[in-house]
């Protein structure tokens, strides 16, 4: 594909509508650019067929993410117990099951293809889901943890929760790391790695960055020029991440390198509560019934 873009996409969560918008806003060309997903593509949200349709169609790679491995363990255990063999089957709680029992078998197909990273050598960039142990070759990198990392403790132990530092800020490259999992309405952005799950399925955006040929992700003080966001059509699940724009690790994710895109948005937010909540009318109405 030569002369063509990287264009790498976010957790999408069966935000079908936001992705096919998306992709018009970056003006994907199939058979030019190359266009790869760093997992989550499903659950959550309204769509997922919906999803892996639109994947199909346009050719896209896809990075396995936490939500496909897990359906992917629970295929292999029902397809076990067909067999007759004993097999201890992940409980998928009532979403993924429902997702589960709704998934064709050019879906399983396309889940069951799925690697744990890509590398884009003409941007010297990896695709991931979730990360990197720091200081860990990729080679030796655990597969269950680069779909689930989202942060390092004080002694370099890696984590799938939050309350501590997360992986990318102790990361160091090459290759720069481009992933998903750990969901804020700002990107992640750090030295060596940028995180792009930006809530879509939350109520946030869904991001994409678009990398030329050759290019190679920018320093931290231009990386949003590389970035692209459509806002959602509104919030699908609750949990996650909220318009606050707090990841689930539980730390504003811009470590001081300035305003993410969406600040404005949030500020604008925040300001309209206010006016709201100190209106004469919204104080009658709060007092109505008390006595």
């Amino acid at each position: 594909m030569s002369g063509g873009r990287a264009i790498i996409v976010g957790d999408v969560h069966g935000c079908s509508v936001e992705l096919r918008a998306l992709l018009d806003r970056v003006g994907y060309v199939r058979g030019t650019d190359t266009l790869v997903f760093v997992g989550d593509l499903i659950a959550r949200g309204p769509d997922s067929l919906g999803v892996l349709d639109i994947v199909r169609e346009t050719g896209g790679i896809v990075v396995r993410g936490n939500h496909e491995d897990r359906l992917l363990a629970w295929r292999r255990a029902m397809l076990a117990r067909a067999r007759g063999e004993f097999a201890l089957a992940p409980d998928l709680g009532r979403l993924h099951n429902e997702i589960a029992h709704a998934l064709r078998d050019e879906d399983w197909a396309l889940l069951d293809s799925t690697p744990v990273t890509w590398l884009l050598e003409s941007n010297k960039t990896l695709v991931v889901h979730a990360g990197l142990v720091p200081g860990v070759p990729l080679e030796q990198q655990d597969p269950a943890m680069m779909m689930r990392i989202r942060s390092v403790s004080d002694r370099g132990e890696a984590r799938d929760h939050g309350g501590a530092t997360p992986w990318g800020a102790r990361y160091v490259g090459p290759p720069h790391v481009v992933f998903g999992h750990a969901a804020s309405l700002d990107a992640q952005t750090h030295p060596f790695a940028t995180g792009i799950d930006t809530g879509c399925v939350y109520g946030g955006y869904l991001t994409a960055m678009v990398l030329h040929e050759r290019e190679e992700p920018p320093p931290i003080a231009e990386r949003m020029r590389v970035l692209v966001s459509v806002p959602a059509r509104r919030r699908y699940f609750d949990g996650g991440v909220g318009v606050g724009g707090r990841a689930m690790i539980g730390e504003p994710l811009r470590f001081g390198h300035g305003p993410g895109p969406h600040a404005a948005r949030r500020r604008s937010i925040r300001e309209r509560e206010v006016v709201v909540a100190a209106s004469p009318a919204r104080r009658s109405a709060s007092g109505r019934g008390r006595g």
